[in-house]
């Protein structure tokens, strides 16, 4: 009976103690034209089966549709790390830095509350968008993250741009093809923040 108790407890305290990984993006992250199971998060989570990795990304979505969303998903999935990309839309609809920025740090502000280390990925726009407001945009990532102590992952799709089959038409989502290369890059990048979470 004694035995029977000690693995039902070990077995609670396994669960309470899961890791669980959000993931609050926009197309990059939600597999814009594919499949749940091609898109970078879902075959990240095979490189960490004891790891729950929960990808709440929605295409088109905005700061703003992320800040709306995120403390019931906070609620819902009680994560350990919270991976923020999202941005892009904003900066493609040209709103203003400020306002973006301000989205953000509402954002991280309400993971840390829920006691989630918060890592942020940086975001970048085609080069037609003038330099005055890209120079704007770009320093939103770094300045929040040197703000708020928080990692800054490199964006995952500058170094595909150039390659072969790894972009889309539309030049600003990656391909099916890609994501594994996604996955090489955000898997390298999180996993000395996943063995500390471990620890």
């Amino acid at each position: 009976m004694l035995r029977i108790l000690l693995f039902l407890l070990l077995m609670v305290s396994s669960v309470a103690h899961a890791t669980t990984i959000l993931i609050v993006g926009d197309s990059l992250s939600a597999g814009y034209r594919m499949s749940a199971d091609q898109a970078w998060p879902q075959q990240l989570a095979k490189h960490w089966p004891a790891i729950t990795v929960v990808n709440a990304s929605v295409s088109g979505d905005t700061t703003q549709g992320g800040l709306q969303r995120l403390p019931t998903l906070l609620t819902q999935h009680q994560p350990d790390l919270v991976l923020l990309e999202l941005g892009g839309n904003d900066g493609l609809r040209g709103l203003a830095p400020q306002l973006i920025a301000n989205n953000l740090a509402k954002m991280i502000r309400l993971a840390k509350d829920a006691n989630a280390q918060v890592i942020l990925t940086d975001i970048q726009l085609p080069p037609n968008y003038g330099r005055r407001y890209l120079d704007k945009f770009e320093a939103i990532f770094s300045e929040l993250a040197t703000t708020h102590q928080l990692p800054l992952m490199p964006f995952f799709v500058a170094p595909l741009i150039d390659k072969e089959g790894m972009m889309m038409n539309d030049g600003i989502h990656p391909t099916a093809k890609a994501q594994p290369e996604i996955v090489k890059q955000v898997h390298a990048f999180l996993t000395p923040y996943v063995d500390a979470l471990a620890q």
